[in-house]
């Protein structure tokens, strides 16, 4: 299936993809002005970004439930529920505010995204294609998109209150048409794929260290342009847009290249090229070699967590699909909770270059996760 077969295909779940990426996109290229704002250290700020992490953990345990008893409903619901604390972080005055409304928009996010993610795999699983990068594709494309355009209202003298006002006018129609019918569950239990624990751990630490990865390129990487190399507003919203481009060309991309090549081979490759981008990163001494950095990591990163959510999707029966998708996502996105304390720990002793360098080691355990994961699936 070519990728625009795959966009129209999933074009209702897409949309809700679109509505995640643009508020984050936004919500990196601001990252500053909130640190700022705050004022507050590179750790406390780490540990205020815990808030987006409990909020997504605590909503996709109840995600599961969410989607059993609003069916068809259930996605729309939850990313008008989303948009509606688009708000929050843009008028947070104090560390505690700010805390308070990252933990409200982590639960929205965290229900939007396991809705979609699940509506995806159920498309895959009833029509035997692949389709979860594309739509995570839409993510990033949104994502870089909503970096730039921020970036520019920065250095514009437009208000975060205003920009994000914007976003919410701009996704609410995205939100309402994401309706998209529940598939059926019949796939009886398979003998060895029944049990959900072995496949959520494994795909979970897989799908947690891409996230984290992500997540430490989502947040940081405006202020280490801006701080660190003394870029300008529009240079540092650049970075989060960079990783955002490169994730979604990556990730489309990828849509052609799961139809042609083994799962476990493109993840690896994957890996390899992260790891090369974080190197970069973490030795580079200018905004260009930054970006070229960035670049790489996210044309990396952008394979491994579709590829480990759709994986989990085929290890376990149609009736469990939901329940393993939520867990693996509850895993995953921890990363998004623990990334930025560990950035803003190290960070705080050593200085951000070195701070990302510590995930170049965390991404080669992904090799060895990834080799159980090709046996499981072999066995079963």
């Amino acid at each position: 299936m070519t990728l625009f077969g795959a966009l129209h295909l999933s074009r209702r779940p897409a949309a809700a993809f679109a509505v995640i990426g643009l508020f984050w996109g936004a919500f990196a290229a601001h990252v500053p002005v909130f640190k700022a704002r705050l004022a507050v250290g590179d750790g406390a700020f780490g540990l205020l970004m815990l808030g987006t992490g409990v909020g997504l953990v605590s909503a996709m345990w109840l995600a599961p439930m969410l989607d059993r008893r609003l069916g068809a409903a259930a996605l729309p619901v939850a990313s008008v529920l989303f948009i509606a604390m688009f708000w929050t972080p843009a008028v947070a005055g104090t560390p505690a505010v700010f805390f308070a409304a990252l933990l409200a928009l982590g639960m929205a996010s965290g229900l939007t995204d396991v809705v979609m993610n699940t509506r995806v795999a159920e498309m895959e699983a009833a029509g035997g294609k692949p389709l979860m990068n594309a739509n995570h594709g839409v993510f990033s494309l949104a994502y870089a998109a909503a970096a730039l355009a921020s970036g520019w209202a920065r250095e514009g003298g437009v208000g975060a209150a205003a920009v994000f006002a914007a976003l919410m006018l701009l996704c609410l129609p995205l939100a309402l048409s994401s309706r998209q019918a529940v598939g059926a569950a019949g796939r009886e239990a398979v003998p060895g794929k029944a049990g959900l624990l072995a496949p959520v751990l494994l795909c979970g630490a897989v799908v947690l260290i891409a996230f984290m990865t992500e997540a430490t390129v989502e947040t940081w990487s405006a202020l280490h342009i801006e701080r660190t190399l003394s870029g300008s507003a529009a240079q540092g919203a650049a970075g989060p847009a960079v990783l955002g481009l490169t994730m979604a060309f990556g990730r489309f991309s990828g849509q052609s290249v799961a139809a042609r090549f083994d799962d476990a081979a493109v993840m690896l490759g994957g890996v390899v090229l992260a790891v090369l981008g974080v190197v970069l990163v973490a030795a580079g001494q200018g905004v260009a070699v930054a970006y070229l950095g960035f670049g790489a990591m996210g044309l990396g990163v952008s394979v491994i967590g579709p590829i480990g959510l759709a994986m989990v999707a085929r290890m376990v029966p149609d009736d469990r699909r939901a329940a393993a998708i939520s867990r693996v996502a509850v895993i995953g996105f921890a990363g998004f909770f623990v990334a930025p304390v560990i950035m803003g720990q190290i960070s705080e002793r050593v200085g951000l270059q070195l701070a990302f360098g510590f995930f170049a080691g965390l991404l080669l355990l992904v090799v060895p996760l990834l080799g159980a994961i090709r046996r499981r699936l072999h066995a079963g």
